[in-house]
This record gives structure tokens, C-alpha cells and sequence, in this order.
């Protein structure tokens, strides 16, 4: 089972919800995953199509529940290469569609005219709890989410821009930072951080999903910290050698040269350390001196080595 489909199955067990909530959910559904239709009778039918029969049977409850609408559930096979069945719920002119889209605020009637409304109903800013059934609905409806093990990714997918940006400005009111893009023929709501999509989880409800999610969030940080602190190790061992390498390099030729015993006593003995110990830390170095040096002192005669190698290449040159 997908991410995706584990967040809508977990989300369409809230059926024990008011009659406003009903419909904030409903009416974000229908908008993003219905058609209407006109018979050649002119009567009007609506069909809400979807590929997860859990959220068919949620409509179908919440249609009889809430609103009394006894409609059916038909099945189809898609004529995708996948060949998924395609669930759709069919609501009828003898099933009041008419009065069920003015409710839910579809359609809108004018002296017998009626149009679409693509707008988000004023009713759903009411309340919050109408406010997260609409972003519920829009979920079920067009939304889906990337498993959190690859990316975070979650997205509705809605078909008019105007919309788009109603539905942006509305998840947005609870301190996300959803934006819109425009793939095809469709616009995109879109949230890509983890914390954000966590939080959009748990304003639709999806708590099991959403542990599930702040726990890969957890090991993916904790893998990284590794990671980091492994190549910050690294880094420093890489560090660590190639200054001993050139440390060791300088104390040859000055060797070579003009001889150790023509360096001053305490630069001497640092360098014969050196090279007894070419494995060993600053601080180790310093621990075998009489007295011992601190590692700043120790890196100071080094440093002392080094510029005397380098007047001696100079000079060869």
C-alpha cells in the first residue's frame, strides 16, 4: 500500500462528523474529482469518479447519512495500461442533485439559470473544523503524498486557477507555505518540507500517517547527523596526515641540509619526535617532550620547521 493510499484510507473513517463539516467535505470533493452532466431531457447528474473504493464507500455514507441521498457505487475498468477499476458515484435528478450542488455550493441558480461556482463557499470559513473538512475533502479528492522514504512531496490537483490559489490561500491560514504551479492542464498546490506536510497531516486528521512520517523524518536526520559527523572526521584525519606528511618532508630536508643539530635544542627535539612518531597527534607529540608542551606550542615549533624548510628551498632555487 502506497503512503498516499494509507493517508486516504485512515482520513475516510471520520464519518461520525456534523452536518457542516459534511458538507465543507463534500463540496471540496465533488469540485475537484466530479463532472456534471445534461441529459438530453435536460436533467442534470453528477458523477464523482475515483480509483480508491474506500473513498466511494465514504461518499456514499456521508450522501445517505447526512443528506438522505440512497445512491449506488459503479465500477469500471480504466483504459489506462494499469487497468484499475474506477469507482463512481452517481447522483441523479430523482436524487435531488440540484438542490444537493446549491448546498454544497456548486451551482448557483439565477431567474432558472444556473451556473458553476468555482469558488470556495463562504460557509466553509465559518468554523475551523469546516475550514479542515474542506481541506480534508480536496485531499480525497485530487490530493496525494510521496512516500516520505524517497521525498516529501504532497500535492492537490485541481483544474482551475482561480481555485487553485482559493485553496493555497486557505491552507495557508493555518501557517503553511503551500504555492501553485501549473503541470498540463492542471494547477498544483504544493508542499514540499516535511514539518509542513506534518502539519497539513494532522489538520485532515491523519495522525497514524503522520507518525509514521515524523518517524522516517527522525532516522533521516539521524543518518545525516552520522553522515556529516563520519565526513567531518574524515575531513580532519584527511587534515591531520597531510600536515604530518609535510612536516615530516620539511624535517628531511633540513636534515639533508644543514643537519638537526643545527636547529635550537627545543626545535630539535620536536623534530626527532617527528620522525620517530610520523602517526602521532599534536597533543601525543607533546605529551613526550620533558616538560611537556600543550598541542599550540607543539604546532608553533612545527610551524617554526616549516619556515625554515622553506628558506632553505628558496635558497636552492
Amino acid at each position: 500500500m502506497s503512503f498516499s493510499l494509507k493517508v486516504k484510507n485512515e482520513v475516510c473513517r471520520y464519518v461520525d462528523i456534523s452536518k457542516g463539516e459534511a458538507i465543507a467535505e463534500l463540496s471540496a470533493i465533488m469540485k475537484v474529482s466530479g463532472t456534471l452532466s445534461l441529459g438530453g431531457n435536460k436533467q442534470f447528474s453528477f458523477k464523482i469518479t475515483t480509483e480508491n473504493p474506500t473513498i466511494a464507500r465514504f461518499i456514499f455514507t456521508i450522501l445517505k447519512d447526512k443528506f438522505y441521498i440512497h445512491t449506488k457505487i459503479m465500477m469500471k475498468k480504466s483504459n489506462s495500461l494499469k487497468k484499475n477499476n474506477i469507482y463512481i458515484v452517481l447522483i441523479t435528478e430523482e436524487m435531488h442533485v440540484k438542490a444537493l450542488l446549491e448546498k454544497v455550493g456548486l451551482l448557483k441558480q439565477d431567474e432558472n439559470i444556473f451556473s458553476l461556482n468555482y469558488n470556495i463557499p463562504d460557509v466553509v470559513f465559518e468554523k475551523n473544523e469546516y475550514k479542515r473538512a474542506y481541506i480534508r475533502g480536496a485531499f480525497l479528492g485530487g490530493g496525494s503524498v510521496s512516500n516520505p522514504e524517497k521525498t516529501y512531496h504532497l500535492e492537490f490537483v485541481t483544474h482551475n486557477c482561480d481555485y487553485a490559489d482559493d485553496l493555497s490561500k486557505l491552507i495557508n491560514e493555518y501557517n503553511l507555505n503551500s504555492k501553485v504551479i501549473q503541470r498540463k492542464n492542471s494547477f498544483i498546490v504544493y508542499l514540499k518540507e516535511g514539518e509542513q506536510i506534518v502539519d497539513l497531516l494532522n489538520i485532515i486528521g491523519a495522525h497514524s500517517a503522520l507518525l509514521d512520517l515524523e518517524n522516517v523524518r527522525i532516522m533521516k536526520e539521524m543518518r545525516n547527523n552520522i553522515n556529516r559527523l563520519v565526513n567531518c572526521e574524515t575531513a580532519n584525519l584527511s587534515k591531520t596526515v597531510n600536515a604530518a606528511v609535510r612536516q615530516i618532508e620539511s624535517i628531511k630536508l633540513i636534515e639533508k641540509e644543514i643537519g638537526l643539530l643545527r636547529l635550537p635544542q627545543n626545535l630539535r627535539e620536536i623534530a626527532e619526535l617527528r620522525l620517530k612518531y610520523p602517526d602521532e597527534s599534536l597533543k601525543e607529540l607533546g605529551e613526550m617532550l620533558n616538560p611537556k608542551v600543550g598541542k599550540s606550542g607543539v604546532n608553533h615549533r612545527l610551524r617554526r620547521i616549516e619556515k625554515i624548510a622553506e628558506e632553505l628551498r628558496r635558497e636552492e632555487r
